[in-house]
This record gives C-alpha cells, structure tokens and sequence, in this order.
C-alpha cells in the first residue's frame, strides 16, 4: 500500500485534471502532506480549477520541476477548501516551500484569489 510519508519530502507532483471530454491535463504542482491528505494551492483562475469545478477525481504521480514523472499515478479525489482551509495551505506551502512561496504568491497574483484543495488517495 503506498504512503503519503514516501512523497513528504518531494517537491513536485504532476496533477492530472480531467477536461469536460475526459481529456486528461498534467501539471506539475506544488504539494503540501499533512493528515494523510495532499494539498495543493493555486489561484482561482487557472485551468485547473475550472476542471475541477467539473470533475473531482484526479491522479498525481512525483515528477521533476518540468514535470518528468519519476514516481508511480495514484489515483484520488479532490475537495475544495473553504476560505479558512484555504488560509492554513496557503501557510502550510509557504512553510514548506519558503522564499520561492514568497516569490511565487508575487507573480501568480493577476490569476486571482488563492484557491486550494485536498486529495484524498482512493
């Protein structure tokens, strides 16, 4: 059975998001583990949210900053934090991910408010 506690450690996991036509979309993300969920911070207008909006289920596998996969998809289920879960992944990635969190909340903020979920693994 895979664990969370394998990824912890990681940078980058490749998200795949499904189009309305099931048309599956990769992107390599930045990722948060705490109480055996994944949680993952981006901005409201990005693609990704909107195929969210559509359709809950995702995979993600480990990947390079490129987004190479180098680790086995696991499939699991999106939830969509409220404004203060929101709050505490916003916190929880800037921990993890320091002055490049500060750097990147700087340049992502034309694409509108943060937007974060969960994923739990199916």
């Amino acid at each position: 059975m895979f664990s969370l506690d394998e990824i912890k450690s990681k940078k980058y996991i490749s998200l795949e998001t499904y189009r309305k036509n099931h048309q599956p979309v990769q992107t390599p993300v930045w990722f948060v583990v705490k109480d055996d969920l994944v949680y993952i911070v981006t901005r409201s207008n990005t693609g990704k949210v909107k195929r969210l909006q559509n359709n809950l289920k995702v995979k993600f596998a480990l990947c390079s900053v490129k987004g190479k996969i180098t680790g086995e998809w696991i499939s699991g289920t999106a939830k969509i934090l409220t404004g203060n879960e929101t709050k505490d992944a916003v916190r929880m990635r800037d921990e993890k991910y320091g002055f490049m969190a500060k750097i990147a909340k700087f340049l992502s903020k034309s694409k509108g408010e943060f937007f974060a979920f969960s994923i739990k693994i199916d």
